[in-house]
């Protein structure tokens, strides 16, 4: 008796071992940056933040332009998939029902500028990231208004944030996404959108996450403290934690 109580107690420890070296093991995040449209000369270097700070997060970080990723079993090895400045029809109709099926498993999804330029045929794709691109004017400073500032993506953030980048009009906006950064278009020339202008936001409904930022045109903006930590909030929100 005596001895299965201790073998009892020793398998108990193995698989608290087990657990907590799974628990250990690094978070993996898939960046995607396919274009059949314009391509934005950032591409390259904001990757490399992209691997940088979110390594530092213990998130590991695959990149990759070929579509049939979305095809292949490892797939599934990803806790969430980052759209940053896709741009045009990016995948095939056998890519697309793999990758809508990924997502609505529960992984999460994080798009970055130009996702909002990308499969404008793909209404499912219009759901998902909650708004297409329309129009811009020239790189400028802007006032940005932080209209949340509980959400990961935006509680470092002070209320007003004055940040220079191309700043996207929008078409199409989802009514009912969760807004966190609205754009003062009186602080900047060319703004098309009026007073109701969202630059970023979230959603969570049908088992899964996702938050967008327009930001990140520049290969600057990626050398910007407070657009990396959005990036890193916006990325934990989307894989849950």
């Amino acid at each position: 008796m005596k001895n299965s109580v201790i073998l009892l107690l020793f398998m108990a420890m193995l698989l608290s071992c087990s657990q907590a070296w799974a628990d250990a093991s690094p978070k993996k995040v898939l960046v995607f940056t396919k274009t059949t449209g314009f391509r934005h000369a950032n591409i390259e270097k904001g990757v490399t933040v992209l691997k940088n700070i979110f390594s530092k997060e213990g998130i590991a970080v695959s990149h990759t332009e070929d579509a049939n990723v979305f095809l292949a079993d490892s797939l599934q090895s990803f806790q969430a998939v980052i759209f940053f400045s896709t741009t045009g029809t990016i995948l095939n109709a056998e890519q697309k029902i793999a990758f809508q099926k990924f997502i609505e498993s529960g992984r999460g999804f994080m798009g970055i500028h130009a996702a909002a330029d990308t499969e404008y045929e793909w209404p499912w794709y219009a759901n998902l990231v909650g708004a297409y691109f329309a129009s811009h004017p020239a790189v400028q400073e802007a006032k940005i208004d932080v209209v949340n500032r509980k959400h990961l993506a935006t509680r470092h953030l002070q209320k007003i944030w004055m940040h220079k980048d191309e700043w996207y009009d929008f078409k199409d906006v989802k009514p009912g996404i969760n807004i966190l950064m609205m754009l003062d278009e009186t602080s900047y020339k060319g703004g098309k959108m009026g007073k109701f202008h969202p630059i970023a936001w979230f959603q969570e409904f049908k088992g899964y996450r996702m938050f967008y930022t327009g930001l990140g045109h520049t290969e600057e903006s990626f050398d910007d403290l407070n657009f990396q930590k959005q990036l890193i909030g916006g990325l934990k929100y989307v894989m849950g934690k």
